[in-house]
């Protein structure tokens, strides 16, 4: 018998409103993170890593700027036979809608997915931060003989509200599901069996590992998943596939014990992103055995003249002058004047660096450069790709009243400030 054939599907997610503005202008897997990465980044990484080189993005917006990164990023020799390939929502003679949601987009692309003849599809999400090798789930599912297997990690009931429930019995076979329980529902009937803990992860049961959460990744039996989408006209795996499988298909769960967390909203992204930069970090970049692949851009080192920085990440290509930065990442190609205090702050970088005579029509239109300007401070924020930045701003450092909501060059969500991509903020600007 020949080797079996897995291929990886990323749900790139619809509008991505949960991180908008972030998504305003780009397509939720092409977000930047981590100051050098895009979300997309993180999927495929562990997909690689794993031996995993066939892999569709299914994604509605399919932005210049995602169909750039995956086209100058992810070559495969031509002996591998391994693509990434970006499937955007399309009219068809079948059918001429939007993908109604998860399930929906797996579907309505089947046909493209046959060409592969694959024995396994795995699903992933494009808006979590973990790493996985998928090679130990895969083999979960085939000892298990599922047709289904969701993976799944230990979590507290304090966690366990936000996320979906699995109940499964000492060998891992899920029997029941729950979504998103109410903080005050008792659901102690879901608790994680003392045999599964122990024999899976080698745990004994306390506080912190109670139940079980799905973590939105899937690996199915490709004849089973077909013909299960033909049949069902369901719309979404989490809330509508998965249950209905349950309870007429057997369905296993892979227990996973590392980092995994949802950065699908913008404190979520905020608060992930800023902890990379801590002296501890809880999801390690620094992995050469299971690396995080990106752009490679051939830029220069970054300069950093009379900084004081500390607890902070610098990407390449940045030229940073006379600043105090702490707890914060610098991205690619930011330019940071004399005098700036940045303390919780995201700064994505640029995607280009202006000229002299860039600079000069700036002056005389009397608009700031792209980057940071001089003597400026700012405090809990995320500034977004080439946004242009005064001298003398403050922001988020006053007592004022900041109404929650989206304005024309920035937006206010969970009390942090986001500088739209591409805002111009002028000369001396308080927010």
């Amino acid at each position: 018998m020949g080797k079996k054939k897995t291929i990886a599907i990323v749900l790139g997610g619809g509008k991505g409103t949960r991180l908008y503005p972030l998504t305003k202008d780009r397509s939720k897997p092409a977000v930047p993170f981590a100051g050098k990465y895009r979300l997309v980044d993180i999927p495929i990484s562990n997909c690689i890593n794993s031996e995993i080189k066939q892999v569709y993005i299914l994604t509605q917006f399919n932005s210049a700027s995602l169909h750039n990164h995956i086209a100058n990023t992810y070559i495969f020799d031509t002996f591998s036979n391994g693509f990434v390939e970006i499937l955007a929502a399309e009219q068809t003679y079948h059918n001429n809608d939007w993908y109604q949601g998860t399930a929906d987009a797996v579907r309505k692309n089947l046909l493209h997915f046959a060409d592969q003849n694959a024995d396994y599809y795995i699903i992933l999400s494009g808006d979590q931060l973990y790493r996985m090798d998928y090679r130990e789930m895969l083999k979960t599912h085939v000892e298990s003989g599922a047709v289904l297997t969701i993976a799944a990690k230990p979590i507290s009931r304090e966690a366990a509200t936000g996320l979906g429930i699995i109940g499964a019995d000492d060998h891992g076979i899920v029997k029941k599901f729950y979504e998103k329980p109410a903080p005050d529902l008792d659901i102690s009937e879901y608790r994680i069996p003392t045999k599964l803990l122990k024999e899976s992860l080698n745990q004994k049961p306390s506080e912190n590992n109670e139940y079980l959460a799905s973590m939105g990744i899937y690996i199915f039996d490709a004849r089973a998943m077909e013909k299960l989408l033909e049949h069902n006209p369901a719309t979404d795996f989490g809330k509508e596939i998965i249950p209905e499988v349950i309870k007429s298909q057997k369905v296993a769960t892979h227990l996973f014990d590392g980092f995994w967390e949802d950065i699908g909203t913008i404190k979520a992204f905020y608060d992930t992103n800023i902890d990379l930069a801590s002296v501890t970090p809880a999801f390690n970049f620094y992995n050469e055995e299971m690396p995080i692949y990106t752009h490679r851009r051939h830029l220069p080192a970054t300069k950093v003249n009379f900084c004081n920085i500390s607890c902070s990440l610098t990407s390449e290509g940045s030229i940073i002058t006379n600043a105090y930065i702490v707890n914060s990442i610098i991205g690619v190609r930011t330019l940071i004047e004399s005098g700036a205090s940045l303390d919780g702050v995201y700064c994505m970088g640029a995607s280009y660096y202006e000229t002299p005579e860039e600079k000069a029509e700036n002056a005389r239109k009397k608009i700031p450069n792209v980057g940071i300007g001089r003597a400026t401070i700012i405090r809990r924020a995320i500034i977004d790709q080439n946004a242009r930045i005064g001298d003398g701003c403050r922001i988020g450092i006053d007592d004022i009243q900041r109404a929650e909501g989206d304005y024309s060059n920035y937006s206010i969500h969970d009390g942090i400030i986001v500088i739209h991509k591409n805002a111009i903020i002028p000369h001396g600007t308080i927010l």
